[in-house]
């Protein structure tokens, strides 16, 4: 037997390099362990430690009331280690009381920050929630979360949540908002304040003055470093969005608008993507209005009082537009597409949804949607009329007239192949669920949306 030849022996010096360089590897493990500081605080000491975050910090604020804002200004977290602020995971919470010296919590020119698990008592005065500062050069990373936003509808200017900087990869999750002057506005009038790459999602927003989310227009964007310039989608989904109370005929707003992204450079390829909410009642306006590229596609909207969805020209016009898999039951028009002759959609499809309306499908072709007057819902749907909570628009039963189209993704969009209950779907299905007769995970209603 020939013996095998052994292994080369490492030279001596390429064992001390090897060795040298795990143990430095193992330093800087532990000092960024050591370094990551969980400072615990009350009322009176919490505005101490804000100047001391550094990335991988928490602060942890105890249950009790705190008078004198957040301002998390300047805090600079870093990828995989943000910098957290969050108060009680359970029982008693930190409760922010709103002041006339500022708003709530004012973001300041600061990333890669968590705020968690807080309670924003508005007041009735006129400040806002949460705001990124309109004086802030900017505002990235920042995860806005599990956050109880009440009292600050004193009017319709007045925000639970709000970016007036330019933003990106911000995330909005969990929270609810109730009774605001508008819920999330992002973005400024102007344009000029853009909100890239967003992720809102589960959170619950309810009886709003204005719109219970905004997303502002945007002119050509900055050139900050470190804004994304590749194409992106801002996400809009899993939330509910009420409006059953509240609103100003006088001054009227959806629950939701999104307008367009800049006409040309970086983003004039970005897109919206808005599924698996719930909207739910406008006594004065439309339950969805958007323009730019969007997908609105798996959302249940029920406006008893007027329309549903209008895409149609605000500061500028629609140009790719997906509408597919709703289910969408309204008095007055469920689906309406409006277009300057001069400057028609590059792309616009309208297929696969169930709608019960007025008009069921106004200014689009469609293809494969199933429709009808909203007197015939019941006749396809289970319970249509049912209050929140008890409402079913699921199919009765699988049939010829619930026969969809075999819709290929019109991009990247996420989760173009799961239901309004995160189902598979299937390749005939209509409407927000992918199968007619199952029962629903969950009956839309005016609570958080559950994993």
């Amino acid at each position: 037997m020939i013996p095998s030849s052994p292994a080369p022996r490492p030279r001596a010096g390429a064992v001390v390099a090897r060795v040298v360089a795990s143990a430095a590897l193992a330093l800087a493990t532990l000092d960024a362990a050591l370094a990551e500081t969980t400072y615990v605080a009350t009322p009176a000491t919490y505005r101490r430690h804000l100047a001391r975050l550094a990335p991988g910090d928490t602060l942890l604020l105890t249950a009790g009331e705190y008078r004198f804002g957040l301002p998390v200004h300047r805090l600079e977290g870093s990828p995989g280690h943000p910098i957290t602020i969050t108060g009680p995971s359970s029982g008693r919470p930190a409760v922010l009381v709103a002041r006339m010296e500022g708003n709530t919590v004012s973001v300041v020119d600061s990333h890669h920050v968590a705020i968690r698990n807080l309670t924003l008592d508005g007041r009735g005065l006129r400040v806002d929630g949460v705001k990124a500062e309109g004086h802030a050069h900017w505002a990235h990373h920042i995860t806005i979360e599990n956050l109880v936003i009440r009292g600050h509808g004193a009017d319709q200017q007045t925000v639970g949540i709000s970016t007036k900087c330019p933003a990106w990869n911000w995330v909005i999750r969990g929270n609810t908002i109730v009774g605001a002057g508008t819920g999330l506005y992002l973005g400024n009038s102007d344009g000029r304040a853009p909100f890239v790459a967003g992720l809102i999602e589960r959170n619950l927003i309810v009886n709003t003055v204005g719109y219970n989310l905004q997303i502002k227009h945007q002119l050509p964007r900055p050139g900050i470093p470190g804004m994304p310039t590749d194409p992106s989608t801002t996400i809009v989904r899993h939330n509910v969005f009420v409006k059953s109370e509240g609103g100003i005929r006088e001054m009227a707003r959806p629950n939701v608008l999104v307008g367009h992204f800049p006409l040309e450079g970086p983003g004039v390829d970005d897109a919206y993507a808005v599924y698996g909410n719930f909207f739910y009642e406008n006594r004065f306006e439309a339950l969805f209005q958007g323009e730019g590229n969007v997908a609105l596609y798996d959302n249940i909207l029920v406006n008893p009082y007027g329309d549903a969805i209008r895409i149609q020209p605000h500061n500028d016009v629609p140009r790719r537009i997906d509408i597919a898999y709703n289910t969408v039951l309204a008095e007055g028009t469920g689906i309406s597409v409006i277009q300057k002759p001069e400057h028609p959609a590059r792309h616009l499809s309208v297929a696969a949804n169930v709608v019960f309306a007025g008009a069921p499908i106004v200014g689009a072709a469609g293809t494969a949607n199933l429709t009808g007057p909203l007197a015939e819902a019941a006749r396809y749907l289970r319970r249509p009329y049912a209050p929140p909570g008890r409402i079913d628009v699921a199919l009765r039963a699988r049939g010829a007239h619930a026969r969809g189209a075999d819709l290929a993704n019109p991009g990247t969009l996420p989760d173009w192949d799961r239901d309004f209950d995160g189902a598979p779907r299937s390749p005939d299905s209509v409407g927000a669920y992918a199968i007619a007769g199952a029962s629903p995970r969950w009956l839309p209603g005016i609570e958080p949306k559950p994993p």
